[in-house]
């Protein structure tokens, strides 16, 4: 209970029942007699029982009502146990080569679908969100918010970047991002299909500065190399490119963090890298979980009402009386 004073209320009970008791010996008329001989066995009408159960109803009622006003809660409470946790920032590229199609329905839509469903299975992890083309974007902090994640990797959009590839840049906001998080264990999943030809920062530079900091970075190749045809940001138009994923860059920034590197050229291959990454970044971790305050006044308030409802129904039919 919130407020436990309020519950001395209840001693109002007593002058009412008192009160009850006198009102029903001088409720009725009465007149002297000789004998009750003769309507001694008569039955007590089930009216009468009646009355009486109207006031345990108004009772009830009052009862309710009290109970509600003290705000019945349930206990806050810690509990220590040891989950599987660990901080994680995933870095996508959205430059205009993930328009391409040898993914369904692209390699931008496959990498957006198969990072929700990864987060979705992160129950008790925190979790960032970096984007990169041209330029590196740090969209959202490290949280345990999935549902917060999977709906700001659904409206991130191709073209909300300035076109190009910086895979180094990408990375450093990575570890800005992922250096304030409190798990032990550290990690960036770094997503590109292209060769680092922009931003300030040499991807070289940028694993430097994760293996100083302790994170490890997971790359991923996502594509094949060729010539592709991609659309404009905006889908108005389509041209035909030269891809080739630096895959000797990103082997070397995993290898320098003790991460690893992969390749993945279709749809399937990509869930089973981010499957293999979901049973590898798994630490013990032990946390408090804390159990928020919940209110309990509810079903005592709908318990007086019935009670009040109940009541007048009888009042006004059954006992109702006429003048």
């Amino acid at each position: 209970m919130k407020y436990p004073g309020l519950l001395f209320l209840f001693l109002l009970y007593i002058p009412l029942i008192v009160w009850y008791i006198f009102k029903q010996r001088n409720a009725n008329p009465s007149m002297g007699v000789s004998t009750l001989s003769p309507v001694k066995k008569l039955p007590i009408s089930w009216k009468v029982y009646l009355i009486h159960f109207c006031f345990v109803l108004q009772l009830v009622a009052i009862g309710g009502l009290i109970v509600a006003l003290a705000r019945p809660q349930s206990h806050d409470s810690f509990k220590t146990s040891r989950i599987n946790g660990t901080d994680i920032v995933l870095a996508l590229d959205i430059s205009g080569s993930m328009s391409a199609k040898d993914f369904s329905p692209s390699r931008f839509m496959a990498a957006k679908e198969v990072a929700s469903k990864f987060i979705s299975q992160r129950e008790n992890d925190n979790i960032g969100l970096v984007i990169f083309a041209g330029e590196s974007l740090s969209l959202m902090p490290l949280t345990n918010d999935r549902a917060a994640l999977i709906n700001a990797i659904k409206n991130v959009k191709m073209g909300d970047l300035n076109d190009g590839t910086a895979i180094g840049d990408g990375l450093v906001s990575a570890i800005n991002r992922i250096v304030s998080g409190k798990a032990k264990s550290k990690s960036i999943i770094l997503l590109t299909d292209g060769t680092n030809n922009a931003g300030d920062v040499p991807p070289a530079t940028a694993a430097q500065i994760a293996k100083q900091k302790g994170i490890r970075v997971y790359t991923i190749g996502v594509g094949t190399n060729g010539t592709i045809r991609v659309n404009d940001p905006y889908g108005f138009s389509s041209t035909t490119i030269e891809t080739k994923i630096d895959e000797e860059s990103l082997m070397n920034i995993a290898q320098e963090t003790n991460g690893k590197f992969f390749r993945a050229k279709n749809e399937k291959v990509l869930q089973e890298v981010f499957n293999e990454i979901d049973s590898l970044e798994k630490t013990i971790l032990d946390v408090d979980k804390y159990t928020y305050t919940e209110e309990n006044f509810e079903p005592w308030i709908i318990l007086s009402l019935c009670a009040l409802g109940l009541y007048l129904l009888l009042r006004y039919t059954i006992l109702r009386r006429i003048p």
